[in-house]
């Protein structure tokens, strides 16, 4: 069986209290979509913001709902990729470029003069087992709908995830989870991004 380590990072929210985590995935299963270099692209303006394989309208990002820090954050977000070919079984802390990422961050807060204070994100990691019976598409198809709800929605706190799970398509992915996979894991974390965005850590998420 594959190891499928499905993981949606912080890609935008901030404000002091718990936000929302991200769409940015890192899924070796999905479509084979171009999204290289994504930190370069907007679809058709420049306040839509590609932040996951997925490129259509439904899947961007509409900077115009987001804050400053939660832009920041999203921009920089754009450069996660794996640090290692073990991402799927290796911790999330050790299996992306973060200091990569955080370094954009501050390079950022710093180049636009904003006075960035430590604020947290809510963050969320789906890890699960593929048997090779599943059939990918069907696998794809689902992610692809359950995608699209999600971004429907800006999530500043962990109860705005809510609405953008209550969807026809997380309904139909979860439902399916029976059949299409033998394991599902899901691990919740705190993102906690210092003054200036010079230190960051996760730690466990606790209600």
């Amino acid at each position: 069986m594959q190891k499928l380590f499905r993981v949606i990072s912080p890609q935008l929210s901030a404000s002091l209290s718990p936000p929302k985590l991200s769409a940015a995935r890192a899924q070796s299963d999905l479509p084979n979509v171009e999204h290289e270099g994504l930190e370069a692209q907007a679809i058709a303006a420049d306040d839509l913001l590609v932040v996951s394989p997925y490129t259509s309208r439904a899947h961007l990002l509409d900077l115009n709902l987001l804050n400053h820090a939660q832009i920041l954050l999203a921009k920089a977000l754009t450069i996660l990729s794996p640090s290692t070919h073990a991402y799927a079984t290796s911790s999330y802390i050790n299996s992306f470029n973060w200091d990569a990422v955080f370094r954009l961050l501050a390079a950022k807060v710093k180049a636009d003069g904003f006075a960035w204070r430590e604020q947290f994100f809510y963050v969320i990691i789906f890890r699960s087992q593929v048997p090779a019976s599943t059939d990918r598409g069907d696998l794809a198809a689902l992610d692809v709908k359950a995608h699209a709800e999600a971004m429907a929605s800006i999530w500043r706190r962990r109860e705005d995830a809510q609405p953008g799970s209550s969807g026809e398509g997380h309904k139909a992915a979860m439902r399916a989870t029976i059949n299409l996979y033998t394991e599902w894991q899901v691990e919740r974390l705190k993102l906690v991004v210092g003054d200036n965005a010079e230190t960051w850590d996760f730690l466990p998420w606790t209600d």
